[in-house]
């Protein structure tokens, strides 16, 4: 009985991500919460309603700890790295990250020495506010960082990115144009038609046409290169002490799928982002179904919290110092900071919402360039703050 329960166990937790994305599409209210959040709930009340067999802790680490090694060169694959001459948009991506950082180190010296796990945190603030998701979910594996302390960062991380988020739309656009540069090429009713459009279109159905003889063809090859970097990678980790090996592990998966999108025939293979992103779904339900609710104490959690604004806002803060000093355009700014707090789909909303397309594509290029090296900074952050 334990065997077949842990059988269907499985098979939800790699199925319900689809019906989930079904509904975020289908209702509009559901998609606003978003799919991850949605996930951690599902996967939270699946973990502690009394269902788990007791091999099952077993499966769900084995589960957890295949989803982002797969997931991570999917997701760099069909990335383009390219910086423009733009001054501007180079100095945002710079100074950006810089800010990032030194507001994770002021925010440690804050609250995070009083966290039991608050170096770690540091390197996963990092990570996920240069990077992603993606980001904090390499690092919750490379560093070993607890599954609650995972989902606290998670579920604080959806409430200061949204009031972050509304703080910009509401007064920070407006009160930044007025004393930071600003060149402005300003939406025509038909640029902005456009991208709704082709967002609406992306939506939709992302993963239409993986279950044709076309689709089953890109991804069996796909998985394919992905399993040899995968092996690749532990293989080379394998030579190095025990201790090194997770961390050695995810930063040759993220150097190899780096590599792969500089060849022409891998980087223009569909779908490599989606079946990433699904991967990254599927540990997100994992991961909350590990968590002991009993454990996961949101109102005790308040100098997470304080680390996680002073990280956000601090970052924000430092960011438009520097702008000041370097005369960096106001709504580059913007859109670097969106990017970096927020990731690159928040971009052309954020676009649309300045109603200047100048910004899309620069904002766009610096996520990929935020993806690509935010498991190294956080990895070198993590290691830093250990140090004070």
């Amino acid at each position: 009985m334990d065997i077949l329960n842990t059988i269907i166990l499985v098979a939800g937790f790699c199925l319900i991500p689809a019906g989930v994305l079904w509904l975020c599409r289908r209702f509009s209210w559901l998609g606003k919460i978003g799919p991850v959040l949605i996930l951690y709930f599902i996967g939270i009340i699946i973990g502690n309603i009394g269902l788990m067999p007791k091999q099952m802790p077993a499966v769900q680490e084995i589960l957890s700890n295949a989803m982002v090694p797969l997931a991570i060169p999917l997701m760099l694959y069909g990335c383009t790295f390219k910086m423009s001459g733009a001054r501007s948009q180079i100095l945002a991506l710079v100074t950006g990250m810089i800010s990032v950082s030194a507001a994770v180190i002021i925010g440690y010296l804050i609250f995070g020495k009083d966290l039991p796990e608050g170096a770690k945190v540091g390197g996963m603030l990092t990570g996920v506010y240069t990077g992603g998701t993606i980001n904090l979910a390499a690092l919750k594996t490379m560093l070993g960082v607890k599954d609650e302390t995972y989902i606290l960062i998670n579920s604080y991380d959806i409430l200061v990115s949204f009031l972050y988020l509304s703080f910009l739309l509401a007064i920070g656009i407006k009160l930044f144009r007025k004393f930071l540069p600003n060149s402005i090429e300003s939406f025509t009713e038909k640029d902005e038609a456009a991208i709704q459009k082709e967002m609406q279109k992306e939506d939709k159905k992302p993963h239409r046409g993986f279950l044709t003889r076309v689709g089953i063809a890109y991804i069996s090859k796909l998985l394919g290169l992905t399993i040899l970097i995968v092996g690749i990678s532990a293989g080379i980790a394998l030579l190095l002490p025990e201790s090194m090996f997770m961390t050695i592990f995810i930063l040759m998966l993220t150097t190899l799928g780096i590599g792969c999108s500089f060849i022409k025939n891998i980087h223009n293979m569909k779908y490599s982002y989606d079946i990433g992103m699904y991967f990254i779904y599927i540990f997100c339900i994992v991961v909350a179904s590990m968590a002991d609710l009993s454990e996961l104490n949101l109102i005790g959690g308040m100098d997470l919290l304080g680390y996680l604004l002073i990280a956000v806002f601090g970052s924000l803060l430092l960011q438009v110092i520097f702008a000041k000093i370097f005369r960096i355009d106001s709504d580059m700014l913007v859109i670097a900071s969106v990017t970096f707090i927020n990731s690159p789909p928040f971009v052309p909303m954020m676009a649309a919402a300045m109603k200047n397309k100048d910004v899309l594509i620069p904002g766009l290029t610096i996520g990929v360039i935020g993806y690509a090296v935010g498991n190294y900074l956080g990895f070198l952050m993590s290691q830093f703050l250990g140090l004070l």
